[in-house]
């Protein structure tokens, strides 16, 4: 079997879990197309990178971006970094023709989005973006019956990812509360959820958008007598008109108390309406409004639909499409499906441009949140 070397730029969290991926994908898909071997990790201090390579078995740990993405052995880099910190691989990793496994947002701004796509024209690799919420089975279905018209003319949806980690004033601060470091609620979590809507109901035609953050100041991670200031939101509000005329709310936050990692959505339609809830995500939620409510409710309700673990193939069944799934599965199914475009030779979806797309919307959301007004979006 042909063999690819993998290397992964960053190794906190995320890096883990695009490792575990590789780690457990042959026991979920068979056959892989390939056989990745994961060769190299790359962090800011050497202890690190040898730590984490030492934890998947790779042979060499790196402490410069470039031995990775312009490393000639390396065909897949994982851009699994801060977020101020993609732009300077993902551009030295598309110039050198590296296959592309991005964590998201792409970048840390617009401005930096832009300069990503002014080197679409000379990429030619596969690279996809780290948007997993796409690739639960209920999601996947949710989609199949939209596009198969189940809810007839879309009239308003509304969808949340909600997190509690900054409800706790003496929670300290991390670099995803850092406008500096690319930070804040907008680009950590609303970028799951607008690509999920965007995924689901088409392109955002206008929007508005407010957000606040709940404590000025948060103790140093090192230091907790010494306060810091926050400079990055976590929490955003969005209010959305879809150019299909759907109007929908979005919101993502860090400071709803009680949650855990919890994403939710309802879509209501002329025909019908679907409600997913990441909590449970063994189950689709449908509405038919077609069945009959008689005699005495007749069979008109909410019916939970059991997508399960039931992917396609080449997904084995392993470990049964009954059992219940979990976060990480759908992460795997991610990188499975960037694995086989590679095989194919397709650009990656959603690929370099849904990154742009969202990064544009999430830019939207920034301005209409300074400027108290609806933004268009198409512009």
């Amino acid at each position: 079997m042909e063999v690819k070397n993998v290397g992964f730029v960053g190794f906190g969290f995320i890096g883990k879990v695009h490792a575990y991926g590789y780690i457990n994908l042959p026991m979920y898909y068979e056959p892989l197309p390939f056989r990745p071997v994961l060769s190299h990790v790359c962090t800011s201090r050497l202890e690190t990178a040898q730590a984490g390579a030492k934890t998947i078995g790779a042979a060499h740990a790196v402490t410069d971006y470039r031995e990775i993405t312009e490393n000639a052995d390396i065909d897949i880099v994982h851009i699994c970094t801060p977020n101020h910190l993609h732009k300077v691989a993902l551009l030295s990793a598309m110039a050198a023709g590296k296959h592309i496994y991005c964590d998201k947002p792409l970048t840390a701004t617009s401005a930096e989005a832009e300069e990503v796509f002014a080197a679409l024209p000379d990429y030619h690799g596969t690279a996809q973006m780290a948007l997993q919420n796409r690739f639960y089975p209920a999601t996947m279905r949710a989609q199949q019956l939209i596009d198969e018209g189940f809810l007839g003319k879309v009239l308003e949806y509304r969808c949340c990812y909600l997190h509690a980690g900054s409800a706790d004033p003496q929670a300290p601060l991390k670099w995803k509360l850092s406008a500096e470091a690319g930070g804040g609620v907008i680009s950590d979590l609303a970028s799951h959820v607008l690509d999920l809507m965007h995924f689901l109901l088409g392109d955002f035609a206008r929007l508005t958008a407010a957000t606040s953050t709940a404590y000025p100041e948060r103790p140093s991670p090192d230091q907790p007598d010494r306060m810091l200031p926050v400079t990055a939101e976590d929490c955003v509000m969005i209010l959305t008109r879809m150019a299909n005329g759907a109007l929908g709310h979005i919101e993502a936050t860090k400071i709803a108390t009680g949650s855990e990692d919890e994403v939710r959505l309802e879509i209501h339609g002329s025909k019908g309406a679907l409600r997913f809830n990441g909590m449970d995500p063994h189950h689709l939620e449908i509405w038919d409004q077609g069945a009959s409510a008689k005699p005495i409710g007749g069979t008109r309700g909410w019916t939970k639909v059991d997508c399960g673990q039931r992917y396609p193939a080449p997904a084995t069944g392993f470990p049964t499409p009954k059992a219940a799934i979990g976060w990480m599965r759908c992460h795997l199914a991610c990188l499975a499906n960037f694995l086989f475009d590679i095989t194919a030779g397709n650009p990656g979806n959603p690929g370099l441009r849904q990154g742009i797309y969202i990064q544009h919307v999430m830019d939207c959301c920034r301005r209409a949140d300074l400027s108290g007004t609806w933004v268009d979006v198409s512009n």
